[in-house]
């Protein structure tokens, strides 16, 4: 477990790194100290077959590079391989906010995944927040949304933003599904429109037939929402 000392030791080392320029490598000790944890932690999580064991190994170390994350992000943008695995980490273990504050951050200053990962950072963010919410994970709405507007200017292949635009309508329908069927139109209009969205990017994203069951379902509710009070 991390004492107070290390963990203020720890926040102090990630700022001066995120603050170096690549050439500076007056800090380079403590940034080579936390990548030969990393590395040993990585070592650890390969040796596990299991993804459900593997994701609560990832919990367990989390905690162990929290001093690390709030010192990084106080920076000005030096690459830091620690930082970037943390947010695959940490979206992998559900931690959905605090995945999109190192997100937005090397997103800022267009930092790079480490070379383990075959994506550019904005599609890694959108596709694994999305096969999240697609595998079941309780990802809220509110994190879907947020992660939409955080890559909305960002390039990325139509087929990734296409399956973002899904889990969203999806994770609206869930929402919608726990309210009465006069106080759910809303949502479910607002899933119907990434839906609608997510087809234009990708034909073949595989929401069609929820798609038109929207659209009748919508239609159905609009008389009863357009109907003029009793006795009015």
């Amino acid at each position: 477990m991390t004492s107070p000392a290390q963990a203020h030791a720890m926040r102090i080392a990630a700022l001066l790194q995120a603050d170096r320029s690549d050439t500076d490598r007056t800090n380079a000790t403590g940034y080579e100290l936390m990548l030969a944890k990393l590395h040993a932690d990585l070592r650890r999580l390969k040796q596990i077959e299991s993804t459900t064991k593997k994701i609560a190994v990832k919990r367990e170390l989390l905690p162990d590079y929290i001093p690390w994350v709030e010192g990084a992000l106080q920076g000005s943008g030096a690459q830091d391989d620690v930082l970037m695995t943390i947010l695959v980490w940490r979206i992998d273990a559900g931690d959905w906010q605090g995945a999109l504050d190192i997100a937005a951050y090397a997103l800022r200053f267009n930092l790079s995944l480490p070379d383990q990962f075959d994506r550019n950072l904005p599609c890694l963010i959108a596709e694994e927040f999305a096969d999240q919410a697609e595998r079941g994970e309780p990802v809220p709405v509110a994190m879907l949304t947020a992660t939409d507007a955080l890559l909305a200017d960002k390039d990325m292949p139509d087929q990734v933003r296409a399956k973002l635009a899904k889990a969203i309508g999806y994770a609206l329908i869930r929402c919608a599904d726990t309210l009465p069927p006069d106080a759910s139109a809303g949502l479910k209009q607002q899933a119907l429109e990434h839906f609608q969205r997510a087809v234009k990017l990708h034909d073949k994203v595989g929401v069609k037939k929820d798609l038109e069951r929207l659209e009748r379902e919508l239609k159905n509710l609009a008389p009863v929402a357009d109907s003029p009070a009793a006795g009015g």
